[in-house]
Order: structure tokens, then C-alpha cells, then sequence
């Protein structure tokens, strides 16, 4: 028991003044001699203990009175540390990612948890709360009522360690105030428990759906292509218990033009097929219906008008499998000699090679540079009789180094950096018993480029700066079998594919996308991305023939959407929801050390409400106060 006013406890020192008064009125009996009459000395004797007996029993009334007024003007009470601290401080993170569409007993999670709290008393004046998506610090509890029945699912997903880092930003600096973090969420699995900080009391709501059963429309490709239809597969997954066939829609635009049914009688992910017209543009959007999670029941692609990648070379030897190469649909491929070079063909490509040139003149460097600087992309390959200083001219002007001199030896071409952008997707697994090609001589070469294929000796057989690669040894047939190695098709195809970097099907909400819009704008024109319900200006940066577009936070949801210059249309781009929360699995807070963990959002504040609560005790002394003068009345008046 605490004291508000521990100094009045001083008074109980006037309880010793009644006790001096009661002892000094104490007065003896004095014997008397009288009558041998027995019955007289056996009243005597007990009038004198009734005496003394109601005068002790009045005393220790009257103290027990006087005690309990004192300890009433002292305020007792009992209250916990944390009720004590007058400085403290709430934080609130409530989990909108799509997981809690789940159903609980109760309805959806999210919208339960947003009833809960609506109708919830919070203890605190003020309270900071965030989502995945939006951050209120130190709002009054009428704002927090009107806002937290606005939250809407968010398409992102803050990790445990993302949400204590946010909310240390929430608190204050101060070391004496107490500290509460409390976190709302089904706490999908997607990492480990993080270290509870310290200085902080994390509670946490665990809230569990009923069920986990959920389908997802996962992925589309197309798995072919022709002149008159293209070949969709798409990829349906399925978790819990689902129905053995579930139907598969594909519309283009409003129209629905295809629908079939995937089988998870034998298998939880199967793919389905859709052959669909080879169209200039198609709208796609396929759909499943699934009660449990709706977000991943829909999934939209774009399919646009192809347009060709153009490929230049500039030759000064065979060019044939240059030619084999690139004679594909998805490129536009030109061949030149060096004497005949029409300049003004290169500012309008998106591919150049250099294709084992004896000497590089001073004109074509300027040009090279010149399309390097605009976005182009080129490829030189040294021819085995060169020019150094012509090439060291090259080399300096994009800035990548420079040519010591021709080496006469075999070397075997034996490193692939799997990590780089060329080789993305290109190998399933680290090949190590590769069948690796060799060249016969090659140039040395000082630079601090990025290596995409080396020697055995890890000197560089290919390097790259920004857009432009470069190789050090001549690849003809007579100095290498390069051509004739599996190498040069993936190296040389996504060379070429990424100097144009044309939309995907579709991208996916919340990572950075980047894709070029082939298009040329004149000096303040910019595109823009718009839906039926709204436009943003997206992060652009205008090359010469094309504009490279780069999003990341925006669009915010899902759909297919139009790019376009001022009215006119250019190309429709596709934005998709991550597929991560499909996967309905979930940690268990029990095993998070550290934490205070409940099941219910009203038990947590009831808990939070009584450890808070200062319990208040002078109302109780006072009213024992009055019994006991009653009392004392009562034996002086009633006690013979």
C-alpha cells in the first residue's frame, strides 16, 4: 500500500494523547471492609472488571477512529509501476496487408479489428498508431475514432523488424516515460521473431482465421507464339482444402473470351492453358472465384503491339551469324560496312556493334558516344589486327580503360558471373562442367568495368560500363569458337533485348520497374499513367528515341493501365498485387520472448486498463472511522 500525503502519517503520533488521558483517569478501588455478606463482595468485584473492561474496550475504539480518519487524509492506495508513470507513451500497428481479408468468427479479420477498436476505450490522451501504408504521431482519441474505420487494405507487408524500426520512430527520446507497442495482426510468416527492445513493452494480438483455404491466380507467360495466336499458361495454386475443379475465366477488356477448369484433385498447383488470337493489343485479366482471399482471384496482363528492337552493325568481316542471330521477329536488324556508314542511321537505332573494325575514326567514336549518351546501346568487338590507339581513343571516351597490346596465346573462356542482368533466368543452376569456348589471341586490357565473362585467369573476356560492352579478343572463326559456343546466344540476344527494354505482361506493385516506352518526346513533354479513376506522373527520363520509365510505390492497385503523351495513347502497361500473402501461414507469438501475447483486441485494453488503474482506498478508512465512533457510542451508552 502507497500514500499520497505519507507526511500526514505523522498525526498517528496523537493517538499516544487519548492513551496518557485514559491511563491517568484509571482510578484504584479502594477496600472497604464491610458486612461479611458474600453475595455484596461477589457485586463489588464485578462492577470493578465491567468498569475497566468498558473503559479499555472505549479506548481501543476511539484510537481505531482516530487511526483510520488519519490514514483517510493520507490517501492510500495500490497502483503497479507502469500506473504510476504519469509520461506514457502508445503505440498502435494494425496489419492491413491482404492476409487479413481471411475470414474470421467474425467476419473478415481487418474489419473486425477495425469495429474493435472504433468501440474501444483507449487509456492514453494521445496515441500514435501506423498501418503498412499510413503513419498518425500523437493524435488525440477523437481523431483516432474518425480515422480507423477509413483504413483499407494495403498491398504491403512490413516485416516484424520494419514495424519496431517504425515505431522507435514513434516514440520520444525520453528514457522515463513507459513505453507500449502493441501489435495487431495475424502475423503472417514471413521471417524470424526479432529482439524485443528493452525500453519498450510490446502486447501483441494474435488474430486467426478460421480456415486456410485459398486459390491464387499466380502467373501468366506466353509459352508460344506464331503469326495467328498466341499460347497462354497460366499457373493456379491452391492451399487447405479447395473444391477438386475450379474454374478459370480470361476476358480482354469487359469481354469474357475463354473459360476453363484446373484440377487440384491430384496436385495443390496446376497449370492451364488459353490459346488466344495474335491481336495488336489485348487487355487481359483472368479471374477464379474464391471466398477466402479475394485479392489473388484476378490477375492483369498486357499483350501490345510488338515493337522491333533495331540492331545495327557496322562490319569489317563476316557477319553471317550476326545475321542468324537476329533474324528474329522481335528484331529489325541492318548490317553496314565502314565505308559505306550512313551516320545518320545511328541515332535511330537501339543496337550497335562494332563488328571487328581494323581502325575506328574520329567521326564514329563522336557518333558512338553521342548514342551511348542518349540511351543506345553498343557492342564493340576488336578485330585482330587493330588500331590501339584508335580503340584506346574508344575505350577513354566511355570511359572503360584502355588496350595494352595483342597477346598470342590460348586461353580458355572459363567464368560466367551468373549474377549479372545478361544471364538472369538464362541457367537453372551454377554450371561447372560447362563446355567453354577459347581464343587463340587476345588484347590486354587496364579497366574497372564489370566483368560479364572472364579467362581462366579471371581477366576480362567481356566487360560492361552502363550500356556498352566490350570484348577483348576478336571472336572470328579463325581465332575463337565463341560463335559456335551456347554462350554467344544469351549473351548477344539480351544484349540486344535490353537495349530496348519494352513492357512485360505485367509487373508487380511495390518493387522498382523499369521498362522503356519506344516513343520520342519533344522538350517538356512527358508521359503519363492513367486508369478510369486516375493519372500519376511516373519517374521518366527522355532518351533520344525512347523514354525509360521507372515505378515503384505507384500505382497502388491492380488493374491495366494507359500510358500516354498529353490525349494520345501510347501503350497499356499491366500492375499486379504480390502473391506473397497467398500463402496463409502463420508464426505463433507464444514462442516470441519477451512479449506480452492475447487473442482478443478488447482483452488486451482491459488487461492494459487494470494495470493502469490506481486503486484508491480512503473512502473505505473513512466509513471505518464513523463505524467505530458508532461504536463507541454504542458501548458507552448500551455497555453496563
Amino acid at each position: 500500500m502507497q500514500f499520497q500525503h505519507p507526511e500526514l502519517l505523522y498525526a498517528l503520533f496523537l493517538l499516544l494523547i487519548p492513551i496518557f488521558i485514559h491511563l491517568f483517569q484509571l482510578r484504584r478501588f479502594k477496600q472497604v471492609d464491610f458486612t461479611n455478606v458474600a453475595f455484596l463482595k461477589k457485586v463489588t468485584i464485578q462492577t470493578r472488571k465491567s468498569s475497566q473492561l468498558k473503559k479499555w474496550i472505549t479506548l481501543l475504539l476511539r484510537l481505531l477512529a482516530l487511526a483510520f480518519i488519519i490514514i483517510a487524509f493520507a490517501q492510500p492506495f495500490t497502483a503497479t509501476k507502469t500506473a504510476l508513470n504519469t509520461d506514457k507513451e502508445t503505440v498502435l500497428y494494425l496489419d492491413n496487408s491482404f492476409s487479413m481479408q481471411a475470414k474470421g468468427t467474425n467476419g473478415p479479420l481487418l474489419n473486425r479489428s477495425l469495429q474493435e477498436l472504433y468501440n474501444l476505450q483507449i487509456p492514453s490522451e494521445k496515441i500514435s498508431w501506423f498501418t503498412n501504408n499510413t503513419t498518425h504521431k500523437n493524435v488525440s482519441l477523437q481523431d483516432f475514432t474518425n480515422e480507423i474505420l477509413s483504413v483499407s487494405y494495403s498491398q504491403g507487408q512490413l516485416t516484424l523488424s520494419e514495424v519496431l524500426l517504425k515505431a522507435n520512430q514513434l516514440f520520444s527520446d525520453s528514457e522515463a516515460s513507459d513505453k507500449r507497442l502493441i501489435l495487431i495482426s495475424d502475423f503472417q510468416q514471413n521471417e524470424a521473431f526479432p529482439e524485443v527492445p528493452k525500453n519498450v513493452t510490446i502486447n501483441t494480438v494474435q488474430l486467426e482465421p478460421v480456415n486456410t483455404n485459398n486459390i491464387a491466380v499466380d502467373s501468366v507467360y506466353i509459352s508460344s507464339k506464331n503469326g495467328n495466336n498466341i499460347q497462354l499458361k497460366v499457373d493456379v495454386s491452391a492451399s487447405g482444402d479447395v473444391p477438386e475443379s475450379v474454374p478459370v475465366s480470361l476476358f480482354n477488356g469487359k469481354s469474357l473470351v475463354a473459360k476453363t477448369a484446373v484440377d487440384f484433385s491430384s496436385n495443390n498447383t496446376n497449370t492451364t492453358v488459353f490459346d488466344i488470337e495474335n491481336t495488336s493489343d489485348f487487355k487481359g485479366r483472368l479471374e477464379i472465384t474464391d471466398p477466402n482471399l479475394p485479392y489473388d482471384n484476378n490477375l492483369f496482363f498486357s499483350i501490345n503491339t510488338n515493337k522491333k528492337i533495331k540492331v545495327l552493325s557496322i562490319n569489317e568481316t563476316d557477319s553471317g551469324y550476326l545475321q542468324r542471330l537476329f533474324n528474329q521477329e522481335e528484331f529489325e536488324y541492318t548490317q553496314q560496312t565502314q565505308n559505306s556508314l550512313n551516320y545518320n542511321e545511328i541515332p535511330n537505332q537501339d543496337f550497335i556493334i562494332i563488328n571487328e573494325l581494323t581502325a575506328i575514326p574520329a567521326s564514329l567514336v563522336t557518333a558512338i558516344q553521342s548514342f551511348s549518351a542518349n540511351g543506345g546501346s553498343v557492342l564493340v568487338i576488336p578485330s585482330e589486327q587493330v588500331e590501339i590507339t584508335d580503340y584506346n581513343n574508344l575505350l577513354a571516351t566511355l570511359g572503360m580503360g584502355s588496350f595494352s597490346g595483342k597477346i598470342v596465346a590460348e586461353k580458355q573462356i572459363t567464368n560466367i558471373v551468373f549474377d549479372h542482368p545478361l544471364y538472369q533466368n538464362v541457367f537453372e543452376k551454377q554450371v561447372v562442367n560447362f563446355q567453354y569456348p577459347t581464343v587463340n589471341s587476345y588484347y590486354g586490357i587496364t579497366t574497372n568495368a564489370t566483368s560479364v565473362l572472364t579467362f581462366e585467369d579471371s581477366k576480362p573476356f567481356i566487360f560492361q560500363k552502363n550500356n556498352t560492352y566490350f570484348l577483348s579478343a576478336p571472336i572470328n572463326l579463325e581465332n575463337s569458337n565463341f560463335q559456335n559456343s551456347p554462350l554467344i546466344v544469351p549473351t548477344f540476344y539480351n544484349m540486344a533485348q535490353q537495349s530496348l527494354a519494352l513492357p512485360n505482361l505485367y509487373y508487380t506493385i511495390g518493387k522498382q520497374n523499369s521498362f522503356d516506352v519506344p516513343v520520342q518526346l519533344m522538350k517538356d513533354e512527358i508521359l503519363k499513367i492513367k486508369d478510369s479513376s486516375s493519372v500519376f506522373i511516373p519517374l521518366q527520363q527522355t532518351k533520344a528515341n525512347k523514354v525509360a520509365i521507372t515505378t515503384i510505390e505507384e500505382p497502388a492497385v491492380s488493374g491495366t493501365f494507359d500510358i500516354i503523351k498529353d490525349t494520345d495513347f501510347i501503350t497499356n502497361i499491366s500492375y499486379n498485387y504480390n502473391r506473397n500473402e497467398s500463402n496463409l501461414q502463420y508464426l505463433n507469438t507464444e514462442n516470441w520472448q519477451g512479449i506480452n501475447s492475447s487473442t482478443s483486441i478488447s482483452g488486451l485494453f482491459e488487461t492494459i486498463s487494470e494495470a493502469n488503474n490506481i486503486n484508491s482506498f480512503w473512502k473505505w478508512f473513512v466509513i471505518f472511522a464513523v463505524l467505530f465512533l458508532l461504536l463507541e457510542m454504542l458501548v458507552l451508552k448500551f455497555f453496563k
